[in-house]
């Protein structure tokens, strides 16, 4: 199950991008620590969460052991990809923590989440050919109803126009980053490390003068521990999440992608209920359980595509 252009094997791409969107879940209550900690805002914990995750690939990168010889790629080409990606990524997630203090939390999520899959769905039709069936229509329409019920199970929302604007931005610019990996991911073996770390310097770069506005340098009573948190933000649901982010977007299809990532909400959900003390309602369960057998149902869809698919001359 190799993808003909990359060589990653299709099953290791679903996993990669499982454990991404399960350390991607981890961020929110890390973030929630570190404004437990200090009055550091989001702006500046994204912009520290990009510049150390760069810092930590920069670093790991001597030790890494390419598992086939590197494809050369032109200079041109690795910059517009790390501009484009990086771009991309900013305006995720600025465009997110703006709408998230216009309108919450729970309609920025939905909004932003909801709108991803059925975006990268037309825009892989549309640009890249990439059919998704009745099944992945009903798998696509089964996790979006899971992310609903999980995320507004509660009934307490606040819906405000300005707010959802920006949530759909945010998902234009997640929509933009996953067609363009996976785009690239056809054309060539890029690789994913210099991916995340073209992407990572780009988006440091523009959120650098609003997290100067907003205050770069935060105030705390715990220092070590905003360290520690600091660090885990940038090691796991950054640094190790987006590389593997970028592998397996390359060779998996774009609309299985973004429901795979879906996993994100379900890990939150879990690590509050674990963790943080709330209560696991039946909206909670339901949603977790209609997002799981989604992501499951395309997965199984994606390999046997792939067992299916002509080996290449």
């Amino acid at each position: 199950m190799s993808n003909a252009v990359s060589g990653l094997p299709v099953g290791r791409g679903l996993l990669y991008l499982i454990v991404a969107g399960v350390a991607w879940g981890t961020a929110g209550a890390a973030a929630s620590l570190v404004y437990r900690a200090s009055d550091m805002g989001p702006v500046a914990l994204s912009f520290w969460r990009c510049a150390a995750g760069l810092v930590l690939l920069l670093a790991v990168r001597p030790l890494r052991r390419p598992a086939r010889p590197a494809v050369r790629e032109p200079f041109g080409r690795k910059a517009l990809r790390a501009v484009v990606t990086g771009l991309g990524l900013a305006v995720f997630q600025t465009a997110y923590f703006a709408a998230v203090q216009s309108t919450g939390l729970a309609v920025a999520t939905i909004v932003t989440l909801g709108a991803g899959p059925v975006l990268i769905a037309l825009g892989a039709r549309l640009a890249l050919g990439e059919q998704l069936g009745r099944g992945g229509v009903a798998a696509v329409t089964g996790a979006l109803a899971g992310l609903v019920v999980l995320v507004l199970g509660d009934g307490s929302t606040t819906v405000r126009v300005p707010g959802v604007l920006l949530a759909l931005l945010s998902a234009a610019g997640y929509s933009a980053m996953t067609l363009l990996t996976r785009w690239w991911g056809r054309g060539g073996a890029a690789d994913a490390a210099s991916t995340s770390a073209g992407a990572f310097a780009v988006t440091s770069l523009c959120l650098l003068p609003l997290a100067l506005a907003e205050g770069l340098l935060p105030h705390t009573d715990e220092p070590v521990r905003l360290l520690w948190l600091l660090a885990y933000v940038a090691a796991v649901p950054t640094a190790l999440a987006y590389g593997l982010y970028f592998a397996g977007a390359a060779v998996v299809r774009s609309a299985t992608v973004s429901v795979i990532m879906l996993l994100e909400p379900v890990s939150a959900a879990a690590l509050a209920v674990l963790l943080l003390g709330e209560h696991l309602t039946a909206a909670t369960l339901a949603g977790t359980l209609l997002m799981l057998g989604s992501v499951a149902g395309l997965a199984v869809a994606e390999t046997r595509q792939e067992r299916t698919r002509p080996a290449p001359a």
